[in-house]
This record gives structure tokens, C-alpha cells and sequence, in this order.
């Protein structure tokens, strides 16, 4: 049985797809920096990033302005 390689394991990698739905408008400054580590600046953007605890936890300190996009 062949090895796997780098390829095969980067694509085994889960995703996570979230899209911002609240404005960032008087909100405090991490929140703001957060929501831009998110990859995420305006309204109704979407981002697909790795399913990481690190995104997990960003995803949680702006939970009230972003919501998880289902998989089709």
C-alpha cells in the first residue's frame, strides 16, 4: 500500500466555513482584530478556514457577529 503523502494529508484537513452577519461598528478593538485574523471585514463575507482549536476559540470570542455556514 503506498505511503501517503503531504498532499493526501493536507486534503484530509477539515474546514470550517463561517460568514459575518453583524457590523463591528462599536464593538471593542479585539473584536475588530479578530474578525480580520477571521479573514472577515464586511457584511455577509465568507471565509473557509482549517478546524483548528486556535479558529475555534476566534470563532467563539465573536460568536454574536458571525454564524457557521452548513456544508452542501
Amino acid at each position: 500500500m503506498p505511503r501517503a503523502t503531504r498532499e493526501d494529508t493536507s486534503m484530509a484537513q477539515k474546514t470550517i466555513t463561517i460568514e459575518q452577519v453583524g457590523s463591528p461598528i462599536r464593538r471593542d478593538s479585539t473584536q475588530r482584530r479578530t474578525l480580520i485574523g477571521l479573514r472577515l471585514n464586511k457584511l455577509h463575507r465568507r471565509s473557509t478556514l482549517e478546524d483548528t482549536p486556535s479558529v475555534r476559540g476566534m470563532i467563539e470570542n465573536v460568536k454574536h457577529l458571525v454564524r457557521i455556514v452548513e456544508a452542501p
